[in-house]
């Protein structure tokens, strides 16, 4: 594997949804600068999780599994971001759920959707 590979990243705070790129060897103080060019928010007033696990800013990407093969563009890594409050106390993570599409019609569900007995 070549060093240096772009790994795709999904990082979500509420209602907020970055996406953005970085190399695996990127070290996790370098991509919360990257997110301060966006939110406005210091580096040391973030905290970033993978998998509720608490990324620590001189462990690079690769050290959390995020790799090039496993966060590609067509389906990124989740990161979980949180920001320090006034009372010097980080934030609980809190992502709103992505929206579901409504359900499809009885009449553009397929055939065997639509005329199922099995379930007697």
């Amino acid at each position: 594997m070549a060093a240096g590979m772009c790994v795709y990243l999904m990082i979500r705070r509420r209602k907020t949804t970055i996406f953005t790129d970085a190399k695996e060897t990127t070290n996790v103080s370098e991509l919360k600068k990257i997110i301060q060019g966006i939110t406005k928010v210091a580096p040391e007033n973030q905290r970033l999780f993978k998998d509720d696990r608490v990324m620590e800013d001189n462990r690079c990407l690769a050290d959390y599994g995020l790799i090039s093969t496993t966060a590609r563009a067509q389906s990124p890594a989740s990161l979980s971001l949180v920001n320090r409050m006034e009372n010097g106390e980080f934030e609980q993570i809190d992502i709103t759920p992505l929206s579901s599409p409504p359900e499809l019609p009885d009449v553009m569900k397929g055939q065997e959707a639509a005329h199922d007995t099995s379930a007697n």
